[in-house]
């Protein structure tokens, strides 16, 4: 039996990818020193964050490998965002969600962050990038965040299994934050993450 995905399984990035930029038209100037979720990253610096793994998970889903593949996350401070961040970003988004809907790129391996790791694991890495950050800027810009039902359940799947286990959690997150099992199952996606659910600007 093959080990490779099957193409009715795979998470459509599309969705997430299309909230951020819903996100980003909320998003003033005057805001862009803000502080957010992410302790190390006021708003611009997030925003440049989230552009650069626009395009370095492009690359990864075509398994281009280089600089933007081949850096690990925290190693180098996130560059300066550009003058022209709200017209890129929404076109980078939508490559990155469309390189992930070829089923090529959910095969064999591929690189991200530094890391070489199975396709699979790459793409829904993505996806929680994706969902985890729209939250940060929601939450940053004290705006209502949508995210797909389907989004929040895979990536919560995603984290889940390191909750106990610091060495596959990386650098990447921080300790979980305990959740009641009843919350919704954002909150519990955003604990599992590392973050404070009630987190306010």
């Amino acid at each position: 039996m093959s080990s490779e995905p099957n193409v009715h399984d795979l998470p459509d990035l599309g969705p997430a990818a299309a909230e951020l930029p819903r996100l980003l038209g909320g998003v003033r100037d005057d805001q862009l020193g803000a502080s957010t979720p992410c302790p190390a990253y006021a708003l611009r610096e997030l925003l440049a964050h989230i552009l650069g793994l626009s395009v370095a998970f492009q690359h990864a889903a075509r398994k281009e490998t280089g600089p933007s593949t081949g850096t690990a996350p925290g190693s180098v401070p996130p560059p300066e965002l550009p003058a022209d961040w709200r017209e890129l970003m929404p076109e980078n988004l939508a490559a990155m969600a469309a390189a992930w809907r070829d089923p090529a790129a959910w095969e064999g391996e591929t690189q991200a962050g530094g890391l070489t790791l199975p396709a699979a694991v790459t793409g829904r890495v993505a996806l929680d990038e994706l969902v985890v950050h729209g939250w940060d800027v929601a939450r940053a810009t004290g705006q209502d965040y949508r995210p797909a039902p389907v989004d929040l359940g895979i990536s919560y799947a995603f984290l889940a299994p390191s909750k106990d286990d610091p060495a596959a959690r990386g650098n990447a997150f921080g300790p979980p934050v305990d959740v009641p099992d009843g919350a919704p199952m954002l909150d519990r996606l955003i604990g599992m993450s590392g973050r404070d659910p009630g987190w306010k600007a």
